[in-house]
């Protein structure tokens, strides 16, 4: 395609579903810097991270359900083109609520088709997944003839609904719009891999709390096994290049538009092992990477084992206080099988090409993730806090509580060390005292170092003791 930078943009209103999301306000905010009439941000949240930067640049933000037929009208009414990016169950326990999942991207897109059609709207790009046509097998510099990875062998519910979701876009290329004087719908998919850059929600943000907890054993599969990442201005690109081959009133263009009813790889172009990739932002905030690794076979056992233990907690998933699964069998699949694909047909048919390298993608994120870090309060892995709660918890039984229950064994452990009960309730209270005091000097330090995280360095030290204190001197050191 040879068309300007704004084509189709200039003038026309949009619809961008999940539009507070990390890629959904990246591309409300291009849209708007192309000269767009009105930008329609659709999301469940009422507000995110972005929605202000939104509010400044004039995006209207509707807050609604994409299940809700209602909502999905009000939202879509009038617009000249819709991006369907909103989505759910791509990662961690959301991956397990099956219901949620068909609900949103099944059912969800079946209300934007139908919305499509019936106010007129000649043009919807969605946003889908390697996962579409990957299952676990591997696949080396693969492209759209690639057959549908069959329905009922996906391994998790995300990637069986977005295979169905794809499949209804596309078979709705095409379909007559109601009152439409002959216009139809033009439809296209754009089949993404792994997103990141500064502010991504999915990826990094859990990768960098395992590895900050210690939760981070081992990698799966071979050093040589590659992934596809895309930064998320990459992306953004990727999807207003596609909304341009969806026009049909080009003047001097005979056949119809180039994108209709055809799905697109994008990637940065650079596969990668997903381990060596997150290194150097892991390098970069004082972490390491595993040198142990796993096997696909046995990484699996253990997803495996994930699946059903949080699949036993399924009226939970939801809950704040339920973290997520170290890993899921799809997730091991992704990161420990080749699966890697060509972005040939994007380049030649739309126009695409990477306009961020991995390099400056990546250092990109690693500044976000330091500045970051710099606001948040650091401490140690999950086995100092363990060490530190239950020892203390132990001392407490030890020393004052009758023999009920677990007592009499915390007792023993106790006596082993300190020989007497008078010496485990001394060292108990010496160590209270100290924690005390220890998180009294922290909040004081503190509100001099890091004012805005006082409170929190008061607590975490008032639990850990030195083992936190250590980390708050550091950093007024620095």
């Amino acid at each position: 395609m040879h068309l300007s930078a704004n084509e189709g943009i200039e003038g026309n209103t949009f619809a961008v579903t999940g539009a507070l999301g990390f890629v959904g306000s990246a591309l409300c905010l291009e849209l708007v810097r192309r000269g767009a009439l009105q930008v329609r941000a659709f999301d469940l949240r009422p507000a995110s991270p972005w929605s202000d930067s939104l509010k400044i640049h004039g995006v209207n933000i509707i807050q609604g359900n994409v299940t809700s037929k209602k909502d999905v009208e009000r939202a879509l009414r009038g617009v000249d083109c819709v991006f369907h990016l909103a989505a759910y169950g791509l990662s961690g326990k959301e991956m397990l609520q099956v219901g949620r999942i068909d609900e949103v991207n099944i059912n969800g897109t079946c209300h934007v088709l139908d919305a499509c059609l019936q106010f007129g709207i000649r043009r919807l790009i969605y946003l889908s997944t390697y996962n579409v046509v990957f299952g676990g097998q591997e696949i080396v510099n693969g492209n759209e003839g690639l057959p549908y990875f069959p329905i009922d062998n996906h391994v998790d519910a995300y990637g069986r609904s977005k295979s169905i979701a794809e499949q209804l876009v596309l078979k709705t290329n095409g379909r007559p719009l109601k009152n439409g004087n002959g216009k139809c719908l033009h439809t296209c998919a754009i089949r993404s891999c792994a997103i990141y850059g500064p502010g991504e929600e999915r990826h990094f943000p859990r990768l960098v709390l395992l590895a900050k907890l210690g939760l981070l054993p081992f990698r799966v599969g071979k050093p040589s096994v590659k992934t596809d990442w895309i930064y998320v201005d990459n992306l953004v690109l990727a999807l207003i290049l596609a909304s341009m081959g969806l026009l049909d009133d080009i003047p001097g263009k005979r056949r119809g538009p180039i994108a209709a009813g055809q799905p697109y790889y994008v990637s940065d172009g650079c596969p990668v092992n997903s381990f060596e990739f997150c290194k150097p932002l892991l390098n970069s905030l004082g972490y390491d990477l595993p040198k142990f690794s796993l096997a696909v076979p046995q990484a699996l056992v253990l997803g495996k084992f994930f699946a059903a233990f949080y699949t036993m907690l399924y009226p939970w998933l939801n809950s704040w206080w339920l973290p997520h699964p170290l890993m899921l069998p799809t997730e091991i699949y992704k990161v420990g099988v080749n699966n890697y694909f060509s972005y040939l047909k994007a380049k030649e048919e739309l126009g695409y090409v990477p306009m961020v390298s991995p390099k400056e993608g990546m250092a990109a994120t690693i500044s976000y993730w330091q500045q970051r870090q710099r606001k948040s309060i650091d401490g140690p892995t999950i086995h100092v806090w363990l060490f530190c709660i239950v020892g203390m918890s132990i001392l407490f039984c030890a020393a004052f509580l009758p023999d009920v229950g677990p007592v009499p064994l915390f007792r023993a452990i106790s006596l082993f060390f300190f020989r007497s009960i008078r010496a485990v309730q001394m060292v108990f209270l010496i160590a209270s005292l100290l924690h005390v005091g220890e998180g009294i000097y922290a909040w004081f330090l503190a509100r001099k170092v890091d004012p805005a995280n006082s409170r929190g360095w008061f607590l975490q030290t008032f639990l850990l003791g030195f083992f936190s204190l250590r980390f708050l001197l550091k950093r007024a050191r620095s």
